[in-house]
């Protein structure tokens, strides 16, 4: 492995970020523990380092010296120099001939992702991980990091500095970054992990085969792409509260820095609304997970569709019921209910078309609209048949009996709509692109 890796700064790293693994792109198999094998290091632990002299020998000796104090599996440490100009090469030569475990590798472009994606893609260990050169993450957290995936528990695992037990020493200009930069991941991408730049992160070898070809990114946003994508797709991801101090003398550039992750977020985001990414490659079949369970006598999916369904239909009510209000100050109650509703049918189709079907791309977009217009076309006629037989009544009545009497002759065509939306205009054996997991089948 040694001899593999030292033919790195020989390579070419400007190889097509979209070229496709070596191992064959279908699902990945049932997670399960690592296997261990004599002689050969169950972790890698990459350090990314541009012109870290005054810190490299002191950061590589320390990690050496915990790992082989506390780690219980064979270990390697790879330091990747991503195109030093100082002496960060001389002294990662002399770190690899002077420790066993500790191997350089010199790459000619810059990139911590290009660092990351080259040696992570060349390790022959089943877990990987890397963390910062400057070490501002307490190492005590390290095992717990890569336990999981040890384990077979998780895929990926990462140090959260923003978890209500970590304990962080930084100043408010970062601390603010950090957390604007999260809170927009959560509103654009829906991200759920808590903390996408701490340089603490593991993944198992196995998912980094299937989801490296799918990140772009070659330098700072590497890290939040391999995550979002992961958490599109399915993959546990284990997070663990870390200590951390900041270190005064980082390097990093700051506005650059947020400046290239804006535009990844933008990036990505695109990518996962048009479809453009074959999550399914990288996704657990079903029945890993233990909560996978099929119910007697209730179709799969059934569940998720219910629950999407009702919240897409609740939203949709009160636009209708607001549309409705607003139309009928200047039209009568048919006009008012047609316009509405056709309105509110149009929203709801593609809501539930996306959310509670999981039909992603532009395929069949049409037809599907046009069927929605369809099931439209029966909820009009229940609710102006409604109306019709409300104004038969003798008397006239008043706004508010309108609206409980347009309500319940909703409730009726909701539940039509869900089963011709089911059973024909989304049904399970479409052939329609979608972002289906299994998993979610409860």
């Amino acid at each position: 492995m040694t001899a593999r890796l030292a033919t790195v700064d020989l390579m070419r790293t400007d190889t097509p970020l979209g070229a496709p693994p070596e191992t064959p792109l279908q699902t990945l198999p049932v997670r399960g523990p690592v296997t261990v094998v004599r002689g050969r290091p169950v972790l890698d632990v990459v350090i990314p380092v541009y012109n870290e002299e005054a810190d490299l020998e002191r950061c590589v000796r320390r990690l050496h010296d915990h790992l082989a104090r506390t780690f219980p599996y064979g270990f390697r440490i790879t330091i990747a120099d991503n195109a030093s100009t100082d002496r960060t090469p001389d002294l990662a030569a002399h770190l690899d001939e002077s420790i066993e475990e500790v191997t350089a590798v010199r790459l000619e472009q810059k990139g911590r992702g290009r660092a990351l994606r080259t040696v992570w893609s060349l390790s022959e260990a089943p877990v990987l991980a890397y963390m910062d050169v400057d070490l501002s993450t307490d190492l005590k957290a390290l095992l717990p990091l890569v336990a999981p995936l040890i384990s077979g528990h998780s895929d990926l695992a990462i140090g959260s500095r923003l978890s209500r037990s970590s304990r962080v020493v930084r100043g408010p200009k970062r601390e603010f970054i950090s957390r604007a930069y999260n809170l927009i991941l959560r509103g654009s991408l829906a991200a759920r992990f808590s903390d996408a730049q701490c340089g603490f992160k593991a993944i198992r070898k196995d998912v980094a085969e299937r989801l490296l070809p799918l990140v772009e990114d070659t330098g700072w946003f590497f890290d939040t792409e391999m995550l979002v994508l992961a958490e599109r797709a399915g993959l546990r991801i284990h997070e663990v509260p870390v200590d951390w101090v900041d270190d005064p003398n980082s390097t990093v550039h700051i506005v650059r820095t947020a400046t290239e992750d804006l535009k990844g977020v933008w990036r990505v985001g695109r990518a996962l609304a048009t479809g453009a990414l074959p999550l399914d490659r990288v996704r657990r079949p079903f029945g890993d997970d233990p909560r996978d369970r099929e119910l007697s006598g209730v179709p799969r999916g059934l569940a998720r569709q219910l629950v999407g369904f009702c919240v897409v239909g609740a939203l949709s009510t009160l636009v209708y019921l607001l549309l409705y209000s607003l139309f009928r100050m200047g039209t009568g109650p048919q006009v008012a209910n047609a316009l509405a509703l056709l309105l509110s049918a149009l929203g709801n189709t593609a809501a539930n078309r996306r959310l509670t079907f999981g039909v992603r791309g532009r395929d069949r977009a049409m037809r599907h609209q046009a069927q929605g217009l369809v099931v439209f076309g029966i909820g009009l006629v229940l609710t102006s048949g409604s109306l019709a037989a409300l104004d038969a009544v003798p008397g006239t009545a008043s706004h508010g009996t309108e609206l409980a009497v347009l309500i319940a002759a909703n409730l009726a065509a909701t539940v039509l709509r869900f089963l011709l939306f089911r059973a024909w205009v989304f049904p399970s054996d479409s052939g329609a692109m979608t972002d289906h997991d299994p998993r979610t089948d409860r």
